[in-house]
This record gives C-alpha cells, structure tokens and sequence, in this order.
C-alpha cells in the first residue's frame, strides 16, 4: 500500500538504502559503479539526481565523473555517454538551485529575525 506524501520515490529510496547497506564497496566506488550503470541504461535525469549529493559528500569530483564517462563510452557507445553528460548537468544545475534557494531562504529568515 502506498504511504506518505511521495510513496514512489521514498519507495526508491528505500531500495537504494538497502542496496547501499549490503555492499561492502568503498562509498565512493560504489557510486562511482552506480554512475556507470545510470549511463549504460540510459537513465533519465531523476535517476543521477538520487545519487549527485551522495557523490559530492563523498568525495566525487567532476574528474571522477569525466573518468567514468570515458571509460563505458567504448562499452554504452558516444551517444549515451554525450545524453548521461547533458543530463548530469541538468541534475546539478536543479541541485545548484535548490541548494541557492534554501541558502536564499536561510538568510532571509536570518534577516527576519534579527
């Protein structure tokens, strides 16, 4: 049954939780692997956003990610790899918003207060 506001995607946390759990992969690796794996199956926009802070608070750099791109492209084929790069940056660029947005939101709360 469906529970919460948002079952759908607290139901697709929660499998990645488990996942994330039972893998005995450095957190980093086990990213950068799920990253590889969004690109071969042409995953939609969405998908990387689930995983782009996790990455950055690991470490990730966009080098790693570069890196990563290159080394399926041979494998998924330049296409796929040029749509996952277009749509990691889109993810980014909704996580850079939002991130400026509650900063934004932080501040004038601050500026209410004093």
């Amino acid at each position: 049954m469906a529970t919460g506001e948002a079952p759908v995607l607290e139901a697709l946390l929660d499998l990645n939780a488990v996942s994330i759990a039972r893998s005995e992969l450095e957190p980093t690796t086990l990213l950068l692997v799920r990253l590889a794996a969004l690109v071969a199956v042409d995953a939609p926009a969405a998908s990387y956003l689930m995983h782009i802070g996790a990455a950055a608070e690991s470490g990730i750099k966009i080098d790693d990610v570069q890196d990563v791109l290159v080394t399926v492209a041979p494998i998924v084929g330049t296409a796929r790899v040029l749509a996952a790069a277009g749509k990691i940056t889109d993810a980014l660029g909704l996580v850079i918003a939002v991130s400026e947005m509650a900063d934004q939101a932080a501040s004038d709360a601050a500026a209410a207060g004093a």
